[in-house]
C-alpha cells in the first residue's frame, strides 16, 4: 500500500515549495512539484518604457536579482540589434561570475550540506585526526587543530545553551547520513568558514553593481560604470585591484575546500550516483561573451536529449534559431488560464486562474516550459554535461579532476555518464564553481587591459524604433538557462515573458501528462522512513529550487495532507 507524504514548505530554498510523494515499497513511486506563490511582474511591464524593464525583473526574487536584470537589459538590447562596448561585456561578466561564485559556494554549505553531514556528530570528532585527514587532500591552510577545536566548542556551545540556530530541526541521527565524526567536524568548519568567502565574492557584484541584491548600474547600451584612471569617484586602477584582491581570496576557497569538499562527499555517499537520474534531456546556453559582438563565449551551450551524451547539440551563440522558435510554455496543469496549447513565450500569457490544488489537474503555480515539446533539466549538471560532451577543454579539464578525485576517495570508478543523478548535480556544481574561479581572474585581466589601452567606453545609446520588434535576453545562471522574452511595439513593451532556471526543473506535469524534472528525479527515490523523508529533500535540494523567481505572490489555501518538519 502506497504512502502520501506532503512536504510543506520544503525549506533551504528561496521561496515557496511543496512536494508531494507516494512511497510504496520503500521507493516513490509518483511525485509532485507545487509552487505555492504567483509571479506578477510580467503583467506590470506591459506598457512600460523597455529601458526601465530590467529594475522591475530584479524582484522577481531577493537572491537571484542580478541575474534577471542581465538577462532583461540583454532581451531589448537583442530586440533593438544592439551591440555593446567591450568594457560593458566585462564588467557585466565579472558581476554575474562574482555573484555565481557568490551562490555556488551558499547553496552547497549553508542550503544543501546539512542534508549529508550530521553536525551532532562533531561532538565526537577528534580535531587533530580531522586536521589530519584534510591535509591529506587539501593545501587549505584553514584546517588546523586549533581552529577546528575552537569550531567544535562552538557547537558544543550551541548544545548546551539548547539554541541550535541554523541546525535546528534537522534529521539528526538519520540512518543515510553516514559520515564519520571527522569528516563532519571538517564539513562544519568549512560551513563556517563559507560564510566570510560568500560576503567576498558578493561585494565584487555590489562595488561593480552599486549596490546589492538589486544591483543599479546596468542600462539598456551597456552599464553605468563610469571609467577615468585619473578620478577618485570613478573606476580606476585602484578599484580594479580591490576587486581582484577580494577575488584573489575567494578562488582559492574554491579550489581548495568546496571543490574538494564536494568530491569528498560524492566519494563517501557515492551511492547516490545512481539516484535522482531526472528527466536525461538538458539544456544549457552560452555565456561570458569575450566580444563586443557576443560570438564568441566562455561557457558553452547545447542540447542533450535521452542522456545521450554522443548526440549533443552545441549551440554557437545567442543567435541559434532551434532555441528560439523550441520554447514554449504550457499550463495544462498550472493555475493560468490556457485552452490555447504551448504557447511560444513571444505569445506567452500570463492570466492567474487559481483552482484548490489537483492532482489530476492544476496544482502549481510554475508553468511547464518545454523544448520541442521535451522538458528539459538546467543548471550546472546540464552545463557540464553539454561542455564536457561538447568537447570544451576547460570543463572536461575540472570534470576530470573531480571523477578522478571521487574515484579515488571511492576506490572505485565514478564516470561523467554518472553524473546524471542527484550527486552529481552537487559535483556539477564545484566544477562549475571551479571554472568560474579561473574565468573571474581572466576577465578581470581583459578588462584591465582594455582600460590602459585607453578605451573608457561603457555605454552605447539605444534607438527605439515605433515597429514591432522581438527579442530575446539568455543567460546561463547559477540555476541553469534564463531567458527573458519581449515584444516591443511603439517604443513600449507589449508582451513579456522569464522562463527562469526553477521553472523548467520544478514544471508540473504537460498536457501529455509528461513529468517535469523534479518529479521525475524523485521518482525511484529510497525513503527509508516517511516521518523524516531526508532522502527526498536531498534530491529536490540537489537542484537548488529558486521558487522566488519561478512564482511571486503567496496564497496561503492549499490541502495539506501530512505536515512534516523539516530543517
Amino acid at each position: 500500500m502506497a504512502t502520501r507524504l506532503t512536504i510543506d514548505p520544503i525549506t533551504r530554498i528561496e521561496g515557496h515549495l511543496r512536494i508531494d510523494v507516494e512511497v510504496a515499497d520503500g521507493k516513490v513511486g509518483k511525485a509532485w512539484s507545487s509552487c505555492t506563490m504567483w509571479r506578477g511582474i510580467e503583467n506590470i511591464l506591459l506598457g512600460r518604457d523597455p529601458r526601465e524593464a530590467w529594475l522591475f525583473t530584479q524582484r522577481f526574487c531577493g537572491v537571484c536579482t542580478t541575474v534577471h536584470a542581465i538577462a532583461s537589459v540583454r532581451a531589448v538590447e537583442d530586440a533593438l540589434k544592439l551591440q555593446i562596448p567591450p568594457n560593458a561585456q566585462y564588467i557585466r561578466n565579472l558581476i554575474l561570475i562574482a555573484h555565481g561564485l557568490h551562490d555556488h559556494i551558499v547553496h552547497f554549505y549553508h542550503l544543501s550540506a546539512l542534508d549529508w553531514v550530521d553536525v551532532t556528530k562533531v561532538l565526537d570528532a577528534d580535531p587533530a585526526k580531522t586536521s589530519a585527514l584534510a591535509e591529506s587532500v587539501s593545501a587549505w591552510t584553514g584546517n588546523s587543530t586549533k581552529q577546528l577545536a575552537a569550531v567544535k566548542q562552538k557547537l558544543a556551545a550551541f548544545v548546551g545553551s539548547g539554541q541550535l540556530g541554523p541546525f535546528a530541526h534537522g534529521y539528526w541521527g538519520h540512518p543515510a547520513m553516514t559520515l564519520s565524526p571527522e569528516v563532519n567536524l571538517l564539513a562544519t568548519s568549512h560551513y563556517f568558514q563559507a560564510i566570510d568567502v560568500q560576503r567576498k565574492a558578493n561585494q565584487v557584484v555590489g562595488m561593480l553593481g552599486g549596490k546589492t541584491p538589486h544591483i543599479q548600474n546596468l542600462a539598456v547600451g551597456g552599464v553605468q560604470n563610469a571609467i577615468n584612471l585619473d578620478s577618485l569617484a570613478t573606476l580606476n586602477m585602484d578599484r580594479l585591484f580591490a576587486l581582484k584582491v577580494l577575488l584573489d581570496e575567494v578562488v582559492p576557497f574554491v579550489n581548495d575546500v568546496y571543490f574538494v569538499d564536494a568530491c569528498a562527499v560524492a566519494a563517501f555517499y557515492a551511492d547516490w550516483f545512481g539516484i535522482g537520474a531526472g528527466t536525461g534531456n538538458y539544456l544549457a546556453v552560452p555565456d561570458l561573451p569575450t566580444d563586443a559582438a557576443a560570438t564568441q563565449f566562455d561557457l558553452p551551450g547545447g542540447t542533450i536529449l535521452g542522456g545521450r551524451l554522443d548526440a549533443v547539440r552545441r549551440m554557437k551563440d545567442w543567435k541559434d534559431e532551434p532555441f528560439r522558435r523550441s520554447v514554449a510554455e504550457d499550463v495544462s496543469h498550472a493555475w493560468y488560464r490556457g485552452g490555447k496549447g504551448a504557447l511560444h513565450p513571444h505569445q506567452g500569457e500570463t492570466v492567474p486562474e487559481y483552482t484548490d490544488w489537483q492532482e489530476a489537474g492544476k496544482y502549481s503555480w510554475v508553468k511547464a516550459p518545454r523544448y520541442d515539446g521535451q522538458p528539459m533539466e538546467v543548471g550546472p549538471l546540464a552545463n557540464v554535461l553539454i561542455g564536457y560532451a561538447a568537447g570544451d577543454a576547460r570543463t572536461r579539464k575540472w570534470t576530470d579532476k573531480a571523477l578522478a578525485t571521487v574515484s579515488s576517495l571511492a576506490g572505485k570508478p565514478v564516470t561523467v555518464e554518472m553524473m546524471k543523478s542527484t550527486m552529481g548535480r552537487h559535483l556539477a556544481r564545484a566544477i562549475r564553481c571551479a571554472i568560474l574561479g579561473e574565468l573571474a581572474l581572466e576577465h578581470w585581466q581583459r578588462l584591465a587591459d582594455n582600460v590602459l589601452k585607453g578605451d573608457t567606453k561603457t555605454f552605447e545609446p539605444p534607438v527605439m524604433p515605433r515597429h514591432e520588434v522581438q527579442g530575446v535576453g539568455q543567460h546561463e545562471a547559477p540555476r541553469g538557462t534564463l531567458s527573458h522574452w519581449v515584444v516591443l511595439e511603439g517604443g513600449k513593451i507589449k508582451n513579456y515573458q522569464a522562463v527562469v532556471p526553477t521553472t523548467w526543473n520544478a514544471s508540473p506535469r504537460d498536457e501529455k501528462g509528461v513529468v517535469g524534472p523534479y518529479e521525475a528525479a524523485l521518482l525511484g527515490t529510497p525513503v527509508a522512513d516517511a516521518e523524516k523523508p531526508l532522502e527526498v529533500l536531498r534530491t529536490v535540494h540537489s537542484f537548488d529550487p529558486c521558487m522566488a523567481c519561478a512564482c511571486h505572490t503567496y496564497d496561503a489555501d492549499g490541502r495539506e495532507v501530512a505536515k512534516v518538519d523539516v530543517l
